[in-house]
């Protein structure tokens, strides 16, 4: 199971201070009451941003790890919730998804990829928060009748950072919205 945890440092700070060693589990998500016992179980490592790592807890009587991954990451996809705003107002500003990724992942950058790979790197991350944006407007009160896109909710919440205030603003829906705003498990096989 994944939970959001807002870290004791800024997001830049995160990786320098090594944050998740201090990371505390609050309450068990399976035993509100407590009593199973939960305890550390190390941590793992995010492929980007390099260096950053994931506090881990298990819950003996549930048998599951629990992680709680920082509330500026971007879930099941690397790097950060920024990033990935970054993406989406490049696609909302651009013509169509081929000009969007020839923006995003330029073929002169030193991380360049073919232009089939970025745009589907592009999609990757399009389809999903497009998905999660839709349910959120659709969710909360106070984003009722509003678009959504990063333009429209930016107006409406007053913020310059959108996806990191959507996930503080829907916490007790991130369990049915996909990665990576939201935290939904993956299906079972």
């Amino acid at each position: 199971m994944q939970l959001t945890w807002d870290p004791p440092v800024a997001d830049g700070q995160y990786v320098a201070e090594s944050a998740w060693e201090r990371a505390v589990l609050d309450e068990c998500p399976f035993h509100a009451g407590g009593g199973c016992g939960a305890t550390g179980h190390g941590s793992y490592a995010r492929v980007h941003p390099a260096g950053a790592r994931v506090a881990r807890f298990w819950c003996p009587v549930e048998r599951a790890s629990i992680s709680l991954l920082p509330a500026f990451l971007a879930a099941r996809l690397p790097g950060t919730l920024d990033e990935l705003e970054a993406v989406l107002d490049v696609v909302e500003q651009a013509a169509s998804v081929v000009e969007a990724a020839e923006v995003a992942r330029p073929a002169d950058d030193a991380h360049a990829v073919t232009s089939i790979s970025a745009m589907r790197w592009v999609r990757r991350r399009l389809g999903p928060l497009r998905a999660a944006l839709l349910a959120l407007v659709t969710l909360l009160p106070a984003l009722a009748g509003c678009r959504p896109t990063l333009g429209a909710l930016r107006a409406r919440l007053g913020v310059t950072r959108v996806l990191v205030t959507l996930r503080s603003l829907a916490k007790e829906h991130l369990h049915s919205l996909s990665p990576p705003l939201g935290l939904r498990a993956r299906a079972a096989r």
